[in-house]
């Protein structure tokens, strides 16, 4: 055998081996065929996932941006509701925790804003400061009657601290509320450095919002649904947790309906049923054993998001029907919104939701900052980015119940937005003039002219929610099926 010129270097690495034996050689080209087969076959694998891949339909992508508490996930858990209804029926029960963590959190504010209004009262009292010479209270505000009663509820209901904790180790981060802070971002993107620079926090699939919360709660409850377990039937028979929130039942009504700890929540502006998560007028169908959520408690029931959260649908309703959607809900507080851009790539719609009914409040992580100037900063940002200049915007201007609610209670827009000036103080007034203010924010901003899409909304309204969506479940499929060249 003629050996292989080693200036022919393809040649010499292919030339048989020198002295090989035919059962040698035999083997060889077994061996060779069979790493041909092998190749051939990952070749055909490759080919055939290209072509389904070409035949898969693209997922539609919509991206939810707006501040913490805006209404981000109740829109989401809408959208599930009312297109994916597989996928929130097997959810249903999880949401049980938190509902009842919303409700202990609810008791534990009322409880710690009645505690300090006590405690000023017992040390004037200590004090023989109560009141002057001429019988004028010297403390500022009304002198409340505590009476023994509220002692003995305070300590009946302290049990509740240790369940609200055990609830949030079960639920993870974003069952904790943010602390207030003055040094993070009030925009998404303030500068060159933090678009460049990802965030270390911050990560899509993030194992730290609401939807993992649920599948962690789920995975937990699936290990003890067992029909034969032991433990199942223990678990059934004496929840802790929430034997804890039955037995205090009587106590919870007795604190909300006590026309002292009114007049303490009136005096101290602290209009906790406006807030996200309120539940303490459920509390008698809440407090029980029985309890099962129902749609309207999961819309309104509050777990922060934390970091960037993604949820993937196929649709079995509505003109998207056995297509997939992909929506990211985007954590929003300051903290997170560096991140925001790395999430527009590609994105066929963003729905931002700013909350007008907070004309009057600031936000929870920055008390020096109106929510409403907040959301018009955020607003302006998203409007002139120029990776979003063709990019469907669409936005919800929320939460027009407690705006009206606020209104019919005789607050004045005119005395928290000075622009407002002498104009009517009425809903729909004070609806236009924000919708008028957002639109020309858009018109100014906008890289390139681009149409205004706004809608009213009250997210946790889920039937009007409903129609709202469908209008913008077309709007942004006929975005999608445009981008991809189908129209």
């Amino acid at each position: 055998m003629v050996r292989a010129s080693e200036d022919d270097f393809l040649a010499y690495v292919l030339a048989p081996p020198t002295g090989e034996t035919p059962e040698d050689k035999e083997k060889r080209e077994q061996q060779e065929a069979e790493a041909r087969r092998v190749s051939e076959a990952i070749d055909e694998q490759i080919r055939q996932e290209k072509v389904a891949l070409k035949k898969k339909k693209k997922p539609v992508k919509v991206l939810l941006l707006g501040q913490s508490e805006s209404g981000k996930s109740a829109t989401l858990k809408n959208f599930q509701l009312q297109y994916a209804r597989r996928e929130w029926a097997e959810e249903r029960a999880s949401w049980r925790a938190v509902i009842q963590l919303n409700l202990i959190r609810n008791v534990i504010q009322v409880l710690d804003i009645v505690a300090r209004e006590m405690s000023a009262v017992d040390a004037d009292r200590r004090a023989g400061l109560s009141s002057d010479s001429d019988g004028e209270a010297l403390r500022e505000g009304p002198a409340y009657a505590f009476t023994d009663k509220h002692r003995l509820l305070k300590l009946r209901l302290g049990p509740l601290r240790t369940v609200k904790a055990d609830l949030e180790t079960k639920l993870g981060p974003g069952s904790r509320e943010v602390l207030s802070t003055t040094t993070e971002s009030a925009t998404p993107f303030d500068s060159a450095e933090q678009l460049r620079r990802p965030s270390r926090e911050f990560f899509i699939n993030s194992s730290n919002g609401w939807k993992s919360a649920l599948n962690r709660l789920r995975s937990n409850t699936s290990r003890l649904e067992a029909p034969t377990s032991p433990i199942r039937r223990r678990d059934a028979e004496g929840d802790e947790i929430t034997d804890v929130i039955v037995g205090c039942k009587n106590d919870i009504t007795s604190l909300w309906e006590d026309p002292i700890v009114q007049q303490v929540l009136i005096h101290r502006k602290a209009k906790i049923e406006d807030s996200p998560g309120f539940f303490l007028t459920d509390a008698d169908r809440i407090a029980s054993h029985d309890y099962e959520p129902t749609d309207h408690d999961i819309v309104r029931a509050r777990l922060r998001t934390v970091g960037v959260q993604e949820h993937r649908f196929v649709l079995n309703e509505g003109l998207s029907a056995g297509r997939e959607w992909l929506m990211f809900d985007v954590g929003g507080t300051r903290s997170s919104r560096a991140t925001w851009s790395w999430y527009f790539d590609d994105v066929d719609a963003i729905i931002f939701l700013c909350p007008i009914s907070c004309f009057d409040e600031h936000l929870r992580e920055d008390r020096r900052i109106n929510r409403l100037e907040d959301s018009y900063l955020l607003w302006r940002s998203v409007c002139s980015s120029r990776i979003l200049s063709k990019t469907q915007i669409i936005l919800f201007l929320n939460k027009c119940d407690l705006l009206h609610s606020k209104i019919k209670r005789g607050m004045r827009i005119r005395d928290h937005i000075p622009s407002f000036g002498d104009r009517k103080n009425d809903s729909i007034t004070v609806m236009k003039y924000f919708q008028s203010h957002f639109k020309e924010i858009s018109r100014q901003s906008s890289p390139e002219p681009r149409p205004f899409f706004v809608h009213f909304t009250s997210v946790i309204d889920t039937k009007a929610t409903a129609a709202t969506l469908s209008v913008v479940e077309e709007s942004i499929l006929r975005t999608h099926l445009r981008n991809a060249d189908l129209l």
